[in-house]
């Protein structure tokens, strides 16, 4: 067996794993009315800030356009689910919290509950943000924020992450299960580092035709679909590459499913 074979195989028997400790669970959550609940964040002294976003289950939007540092509406029917949120200022640097309470006992199916989150955040501080995310799906248009840096970690569900042209320097990503699609085209003035960790699904990296371009696959089981790019071994690059004073470094460890590199025109 090779190594990517085990660790696919690996990947396989941890999913079924979760999968059966999650259907096992018997939620004893209360299911009450619809209520929207609305809170702004101003940013305060804060120059820059973090961001962190913790979600359990359930749907989560972010945007920009935002006065304060975010303006945020939560949609919910669970009452012990009231998003947390909290904020300190500290030395002109912001932290920011919000968090999804009392996830212990999250059950497989979501059935009548309904859980989601619409958070816009200001284009006019620097924010480094880290989102965890357990079973839902998620629409990240973060194209227009001044973005530092972006870790994102997954458990089920799909993702769509737009980059393009942003701030960006460092980009992290790791599904567990589900699709994926990173839309990092546009004019990009500054290098980007990013690192994407493939579950079980399909991955989609859009990538721009100007900025110098160098995508490294590892491992997985699925094809690699790279239109437009040339390849040398798991290396794929655009003809930019070596040519632009910008290069968008992307390394992708693959886990079961397709590869799409698209380059955008």
């Amino acid at each position: 067996m090779t190594r990517n074979t085990r660790s696919a195989a690996g990947l396989l028997v941890l999913v079924a794993i979760l999968f059966l400790a999650t259907s096992c669970v018997i939620s004893a959550l209360e299911i009450g009315p619809l209520q929207t609940d609305s809170e702004t964040v101003e940013a305060g002294a804060a120059e820059e800030a973090s961001v962190e976003l913790t979600m359990g289950a359930g749907r989560l939007n972010i945007d920009g356009g935002a006065n304060d540092l975010m303006e945020a509406q939560f949609t919910y029917n669970v009452e012990a689910w009231k998003p947390e949120v909290s904020y300190d200022v500290n030395d002109g640097f912001g932290r920011l919290k919000v968090d999804q309470p009392d996830t212990r006992d999250l059950p497989l199916d979501m059935g009548e509950i309904q859980y989601e989150w619409d958070l816009r955040f200001t284009e006019s501080v620097p924010i480094d943000m880290e989102v965890t995310m357990g079973a839902g799906d998620g629409q990240f248009e973060l194209d227009s924020l001044m973005l530092n840096s972006l870790r994102f970690e997954g458990g089920a569900g799909d993702i769509e992450v737009d980059l393009s042209g942003s701030s960006l320097r460092d980009l992290d990503i790791r599904m567990g299960a589900g699709d994926v699609s990173v839309d990092l085209s546009g004019n990009w003035q500054q290098d980007l580092s990013a690192n994407m960790q493939g579950g079980v699904g399909r991955a989609t990296v859009i990538v721009p035709s100007k900025a110098g371009v160098r995508v490294e696959v590892q491992g997985g089981l699925g094809q690699v679909n790279a239109a437009g790019l040339n390849r040398s071994g798991n290396v794929y690059t655009n003809d930019a590459y070596g040519e632009s004073e910008v290069t968008l470094e992307i390394d992708i460890e693959g886990g079961i499913g397709e590869i799409n590199l698209e380059l955008a025109e």
